[in-house]
């Protein structure tokens, strides 16, 4: 049996757990999240916990089992405390302002790059430093990576958007002439 599908999800106090025939619906006090109930898996509600079993040991449902379970708990996080990402600016120049529901960065290109957060999402910034908030946890790591994106650090100097704890892999550069 599957070492994660098998533990039973703690509800806490003011979440509900609603399931219908295709889809699972969570309802807490940050939120709504839907999710559609992949075959072969079955999820119930009782005793307070919710609880992720299949209707047989084919592989597919195996592996389908522990991921029904990831998503039902991430949404029980989700709507209760929610999830999220820190992003860190580095480099001369470089800069973020929120300006209304949008990112306004200036990344050393000739234009200033503008990112508009999708709804469910918030942002704040301070000095360098954005930290992308939301209820969902696939999509709050989707925004993440994309403003990632916009400007990958590089090995040199370490420039650009990093997550806040990465390593980032330094090179020496050149190494100049040994005569």
């Amino acid at each position: 049996m599957s070492r994660i599908g098998k533990q039973p999800i703690p509800i806490p106090s003011g979440v509900t757990i609603t399931v219908d025939p295709d889809f699972v619906t969570v309802v807490g006090p940050k939120g709504t999240l839907k999710q559609f109930t992949m075959p072969g898996v079955i999820v119930e509600v009782q005793d307070g916990q919710a609880v992720v079993t299949r209707i047989n040991d084919e592989a597919t449902n195996r592996a389908k089992h522990g991921l029904m379970r990831s998503l039902v708990n991430n949404m029980v996080v989700g709507v209760s405390k929610g999830f999220e990402k820190k992003l860190e600016i580095n480099g001369v120049g470089y800069r973020v302002n929120l300006q209304g529901t949008d990112l306004k960065f200036n990344l050393g290109f000739s234009h200033d790059v503008i990112y508009k957060l999708p709804q469910g999402i918030t942002a704040i910034t301070e000095q360098n430093t954005i930290t992308v908030n939301g209820i969902d946890k696939q999509q709050v790591g989707q925004v993440a990576a994309e403003i990632r994106a916009l400007k990958k650090p590089e090995p040199y100097k370490g420039k650009g958007i990093k997550y806040v704890g990465e390593r980032i892999l330094r090179k020496s550069g050149k190494s100049g002439k040994e005569k």
